[in-house]
């Protein structure tokens, strides 16, 4: 089997971009929305201070960042999932599991980012 060198980037970028989105998102949401959740479930959320304390200064800043990482996060998942769907035998694909858990990335990443705008 042949690995293509564009399918291995495609790859790379979606895993990077969808943890670069979710990092910063949870940048966003660790502001106010978090703690306020886990407080209401009965969890701690003291160690939130310091990230909330960093990231507050940065906030458009990293609303932009995870919105962008996220939506190209995406496109580069929906460009795997449609070239998987004619893979043959001579390219390696991409593995289910890996696009499911792309995908569930980018679902808490979107929820994340959802909490962190809408909560301020």
């Amino acid at each position: 089997m042949r690995t293509g060198s564009r399918g291995g980037a495609r790859t790379s970028g979606a895993v990077l971009l969808t943890l670069g989105g979710v990092t910063a998102a949870f940048g966003v949401a660790a502001c106010c929305a978090l703690p306020f959740l886990f407080t209401t479930v009965g969890i701690s959320a003291a160690w939130f201070g310091g990230i909330a304390t960093t990231a507050a200064p940065y906030r458009d800043l990293l609303l932009w960042l995870s919105a962008l990482s996220l939506a190209g996060g995406t496109l580069l998942l929906w460009r795997m999932q449609r070239s998987t769907a004619t893979c043959d035998s001579e390219r390696a694909c991409t593995p289910v599991w890996l696009r499911l858990i792309l995908f569930i990335g980018l679902l808490t990443g979107a929820a994340l980012l959802w909490l962190g705008y809408s909560y301020v």
